[in-house]
């Protein structure tokens, strides 16, 4: 069945619901609301200080006064516990023609006792006496969200085929709900206690099918996942370990050896390293790459800016001074590009860096053995796989710098062997980080002065690039006229974000590493991957906007050196929240605290395409669930009979794709 086939569904309302990611049955039914109005008759007494829902008669004709462009209020009077009070709702305009004296009709909203006014948010065409609960949907306009429900109802009454898929095993142990009835009672619920049944039901199959994939995949790999082995001498790694000019951290040894174990022997290796700012996954990267040339393979390394692969091409050109090595990025003119293809083609290049430049179908490796993807969560699944397709047998290993718990690494990256590097190497003083009000910010000033004075630079973050709004937040344009007064045009101030040219960005960046530049004020673009030792103070402004999580992250950018270096967090609001950053310089348990505040969304950064969407679980609050799923998934997958859930799960995830 098609939406059009729906009740209540033409061309326009089609297109209204495209909007919110709506296009077939399915995604119209299991288009959940995010809360739930709970209807409940009161006394008007009990509406001064809260909103709650009260009954009355409509004594007079209401009147509708234009405020402004796009702004009405209308008022009438409303007879309701023997006393008439004058009602006005804003911008309700349209359902003058529906309030007809007489008529009994109830409002939510709050009542002013010495104006006598109830302030109404919502009025219903009816008497409501005992409790009723209405779903809340996330609208567009054109469509509210009454419209949304009613157009759910009817599909659901159209008899839809509904999948299940939770084996009959643990729907029994869990005394669940059928899924139909689940996402009915959320739809059109009669009592908070099945909406409580129904998204538990709802939740534990979205976990049960998120990890049955997760460990499918695994198993699938190491059934038949054969992969390269290589025959090197770990022997033949120390003696390059002990060349370095820096001692590797016991964390960064064990990695090493972690993968030294996967690339040579018959499995293909499948590994997530995932470490904080600043813990050193970039030389882990680099013996890695050096195992597989050892073994006789071409490497990749690919990065998600120009300027993060280059550092990386300079960084591996250091250290390996011997190898042919090769840098691909977008701006690089198209005689260089054609000229390191050919090259890379007839096995000339021994690694090769670069951006996304390196997945265009014209870049063939002659015998690509290891593909190291950095920033992985930035690179949708598709492009890795188109990476990972460009050599047989080729082994993986992504990096990641956002913490995460363990035990959520463990269930989101199931698929994936997980190295971890918590400490950081020695050497490293802790970033001293102090949360400022704005009015507090000539000390802030007075500490950059030193810093400048004593030849470091300084980052200045920005949450916008232009605040069109006319809102009290600082932009970046905004910061620059300040910043160029304060220092009385004493030092050099250039801006960096988003929306400039790739080669002025480009520019930008190596004038500040090359110390042109002494203040750099940029929006969060600066957030991975750029290292700029002599950076030694951050300042970031609103504060409040970020999570902890990303606010770490762009910490991270100062500090990668031996001085002392400087966090500065102004802000004139969500202070308690933002001092988790002055007691902690450790990503985990940062990543925990924000995980505890503000869920996963922002613990994760950017949502990988095809590796989580989940409509109704929460990682956090469901993590027993999330848990549970992951138990059950794994014994279900172990003890399958090949029997029809199995192909009916596998048909619908396109598992084996």
């Amino acid at each position: 069945m098609n939406l059009e086939e729906i009740k209540g569904i033409g061309p326009k309302t089609i297109n209204l619901l495209s909007k919110l990611n709506i296009y077939y049955i399915y995604d119209l039914i299991t288009y959940f609301p995010f809360r739930y109005n709970i209807l409940s008759k009161t006394i008007l007494d009990n509406t001064i200080d809260n909103p709650g829902l009260i009954v009355g008669t409509i004594e007079c004709l209401p009147k509708v006064a234009y405020i402004r462009k796009n702004f009405n209020s209308l008022s009438f009077r409303l007879i309701t516990e023997n006393k008439i009070i004058k009602v006005i709702i804003y911008n309700r305009a349209f359902i003058k023609q529906h309030l007809k004296v007489g008529n009994n009709i109830s409002l939510i909203g709050k009542y002013n006792n010495k104006t006598n006014t109830f302030v109404a948010s919502d009025i219903k065409l009816k008497e409501i006496n005992c409790l009723e609960i209405e779903p809340v949907y996330h609208s567009v306009a054109g469509i509210n969200s009454k419209q949304i429900n009613k157009i759910i109802i009817n599909a659901l009454d159209n008899r839809v085929d509904i999948e299940d898929y939770i084996p009959y095993e643990y729907i029994k142990e869990y005394n669940f709900i059928s899924k139909l009835e689940a996402i009915k009672s959320l739809h059109m619920p009669k009592d908070a206690n099945i909406i409580k049944q129904a998204k538990l039901r709802l939740i534990y199959e979205e976990f049960f099918i998120f990890m049955f994939k997760m460990n499918y995949l695994k198993y699938k790999r190491t059934q038949n996942d054969y992969g390269l082995e290589r025959k090197v001498n770990y022997s033949d790694v120390e003696d390059f370990i002990k060349t370095l000019p820096f001692v590797l951290t016991k964390d960064q040894e064990k990695a090493i050896k972690e993968i030294y174990y996967d690339l040579t022997t018959p499995k293909r290796m499948n590994r997530l390293l995932l470490g904080d700012v600043g813990s050193g996954k970039t030389i882990v990267s680099i013996i890695a790459l050096y195992i597989n040339y050892l073994g006789g393979y071409q490497g990749s390394l690919m990065a998600p800016t120009e300027v993060l692969a280059t550092q990386h091409y300079e960084s591996i050109t250091k250290l390996l001074p011997n190898l042919k090595i090769a840098l691909l990025v977008g701006s690089q003119k198209q005689s260089e590009k054609k000229e390191i293809i050919s090259l890379l083609k007839n096995n000339q290049i021994d690694i090769l860096i670069g951006t996304h430049a390196i997945l265009s179908d014209n870049v063939e490796f002659n015998n690509l053995g290891l593909v190291i993807t950095d920033e992985q969560h930035r690179f949708g699944v598709n492009q890795r796989k188109t990476m990972q397709n460009k050599g047989l047998m080729t082994d993986v290993l992504y990096m990641s710098a956002t913490p995460i718990p363990r035990t959520y690494a463990l269930a989101l990256y199931g698929d994936m062997d997980l190295s971890l590097i918590k400490t950081k190497p020695s050497g490293r003083k802790e970033i001293k980080t102090i949360v400022k009000k704005e009015n507090e910010i000539k000390e802030v000033l007075q500490n950059i002065w030193n810093e400048l004075k004593n030849g470091h630079q300084i980052y200045i973050v920005a949450p916008l690039i232009e605040d069109e709004e006319e809102s009290n937040l600082n932009d970046i344009k905004k910061l620059k006229d300040k910043f160029d007064k304060a220092f009385a045009s004493k030092v050099n101030i250039e801006i960096l974000h988003g929306k400039m040219k790739k080669l002025d960005k480009n520019r930008v960046m190596e004038d500040y590493k090359n110390k042109k530049i002494q203040i750099l004020i940029s929006t969060t673009v600066i957030e991975v991957g750029i290292d700029v030792k002599n950076a030694t103070v951050m300042v970031i402004y609103n504060a409040e906007r970020f999570g902890l999580a990303t606010l770490h992250q762009l910490r991270g950018r100062v500090g990668r050196n031996e001085l002392t270096s400087y966090c500065y967090l102004i802000c004139n609001q969500d202070i308690e929240r933002l001092k988790v950053l002055e007691e902690s310089n450790d990503g985990f348990y940062i990543s925990e605290k924000d995980f505890e505040m503000r869920g996963e969304g922002d613990l994760f950064g950017i949502k990988q395409s095809g590796d989580m969407a989940f409509k109704l679980g929460d990682l956090r609050r469901d993590y027993k669930i999330l848990m549970k799923a992951k138990e059950d998934s794994e014994n279900y997958l172990n003890n399958f009979d090949n029997n029809i859930l199995f192909k009916n799960i596998m048909d619908s995830l396109d598992i084996n794709n």
